[in-house]
Parts: C-alpha cells; sequence; structure tokens
C-alpha cells in the first residue's frame, strides 16, 4: 500500500470511529484548529455540504449559539439542533437570499468544499470547480457580514492563477493551506480568505 492511499485510510477509519460523515471533515478541523476561523456563536454557510461532514465540524464550533446552514444538490441527514440544510444548485438566483433568510441575517464564515461531477476530463472538470468557486464568491459579497471570512477549495491548474488574483483583489489576508486529509497527489488546495473589502 502506498504511503498516499494509507494516509486516505487513515483518515476514513478516524471519521468513522468519530462519527463524521466523510474523512473531509479532517480538513476542516485541521485548518480551523490553526487559524480559529469558526468561532462560537458564529453563523456559518456551508456550500457543496453533503453529506454532511464540514457541518458536523462546524455544528460543534459554533456551539447552542451559533447555526450553520448547508447547501448542496443532494440531501443532508443531520440530528444536530443547529444545522439546517437546503437542497438546491449554488447557481440559483435565489441562493444567497434563501441562505440568508435561512441564516436569519448575514454569514460570519462562508465555506465552500465544491466540486463537480467528475468527468475525468481534466480540463474540463478543472473549469467547472473554478466556476463553483467563482460564484461562492460572489455568494460571499451579499451574504458576509464585514470581517467575514471564506474558507475554499479550489482545484490548481490552468485558470487557477485568476481565482487567485480574485481573492486576493476581495479581501487583505489570503492563506493556501494543504490539509494533511488531503491526498498528495490531488489538485486541492484550500484558501482561507480574511478582511473582505469593499
Amino acid at each position: 500500500m502506498r504511503l498516499s492511499e494509507a494516509r486516505r485510510d487513515l483518515y476514513r477509519r478516524l471519521a468513522r470511529e468519530q462519527g463524521y460523515k466523510s474523512r473531509a471533515a479532517f480538513k476542516l478541523i485541521e485548518a480551523n484548529e490553526r487559524y480559529g476561523f469558526i468561532r462560537e456563536g458564529d453563523r456559518v454557510a456551508d456550500f457543496g455540504a453533503a453529506p454532511g461532514g464540514w457541518l458536523q465540524v462546524a455544528s460543534a464550533l459554533v456551539g447552542t449559539e451559533g447555526l450553520v446552514v448547508g447547501v448542496d444538490l443532494s440531501p443532508i441527514r443531520l440530528r444536530e439542533k443547529n444545522v439546517a440544510s437546503i437542497k438546491m444548485d449554488v447557481h440559483d438566483p435565489a441562493a444567497a437570499e434563501r441562505v440568508a433568510q435561512a441564516l436569519g441575517g448575514k454569514a460570519d464564515v462562508v465555506l465552500s468544499d465544491l466540486a463537480p461531477t467528475v468527468t475525468g476530463v481534466w480540463e474540463l472538470d478543472q473549469t467547472r470547480q473554478i466556476d463553483l468557486t467563482l460564484r461562492v464568491l460572489d455568494l460571499s459579497r451579499s451574504l458576509l457580514k464585514e470581517g467575514g471570512r471564506v474558507y475554499c477549495k479550489l482545484f490548481e491548474g490552468a485558470g487557477s492563477q485568476g481565482v487567485r488574483d480574485e481573492f486576493r483583489r476581495r479581501f487583505s489576508s489570503v492563506r493556501v493551506i494543504k490539509p494533511a486529509a488531503s491526498r498528495n497527489e490531488s489538485s486541492e488546495l484550500y484558501y482561507l480568505c480574511e478582511g473582505m473589502k469593499d
């Protein structure tokens, strides 16, 4: 077994043992342990939330005074009392309004682990993932409170430099994170963007 496969199996096993819906939960746990961008009492919007691993993590971090709203095309079934979910496409023109309504106002944090249904044609898959990331950035403009934070995935490759430039244009601080739970061979990186500019 290769090291990357062993690591993947480790996080799958840990997710099962700790009751998380997916090993992706550890990609959020690690980043938040380092940078503390999800805080007690926060209101959090999570795009691409199914099957719910990030929702579970965010739910525990925001506590009973916080609220987490997940958005996905697939249904999400969680029992946490401070979690709500919306089954819809992020490109739906009503997405920002529906999420803000569910949150009862603006978000402190926007999360996105969005990825397209993979076709196996890298150029197409990456272009579609970039489109999803840019859509979340657009939604963040109307959803985020002043001083809000965005933590999102980006497939690296042709076109990703333009997205990184857009992060830096819109936010005063941009950090790049490659979580340990992310496969070494994966092109995915995560970006933590803070201090949204006007």
